[in-house]
């Protein structure tokens, strides 16, 4: 069974782009094995990150991610059983919002800016899905 999962979460004190970089590269060289497929999306300290495949790999993965120092503030913001993925073909894609049109995070939100805390699990998951479909993916890889 396929399951899609949306949180939130706020960086650590300190979390460089760096680190970033490094979380998302072991992202894409675990995720092939566990099935998972899904995107990450950050601006400032706030990360918001969608993850799909199979209920028990999805589950582990979250839970690693709820123990994870790196970040705090972890709020799930959707987890919906799915026929299909919308993200199958990243292993984790990324997108960096500071680079992002204004306008397309105010189609979302009340202000111009990523904060998935005000805004709903759906508001969330469609501003995910445009940024895939006019391919404002700041940069994207398996």
């Amino acid at each position: 069974m396929l399951v899609r999962l949306l949180y939130v979460s706020r960086a650590a004190d300190g979390l460089s782009t760096a680190t970033v970089d490094q979380i998302v590269a072991q992202s894409r060289k675990n995720n092939p094995d566990t099935g998972i497929t899904g995107l990450l999306c950050h601006s400032g300290d706030v990360f918001m990150q969608l993850l799909e495949g199979g209920r028990s790999a999805v589950n582990a993965t979250y839970a690693k991610i709820l123990r994870d120092p790196r970040h705090h503030d972890v709020e799930l913001l959707l987890y919906d059983e799915i026929a299909e993925r919308k993200f199958a073909s990243w292993t984790m894609a990324r997108a960096n919002l500071e680079k992002v049109n204004l306008a397309v995070l105010l189609k979302y939100s009340e202000r111009p800016t990523l904060d998935p805390y005000a805004v709903s699990g759906r508001a969330s998951l469609a501003l995910l899905e445009e940024l895939v479909i006019t391919a404002n993916m700041a940069s994207c890889g398996n």
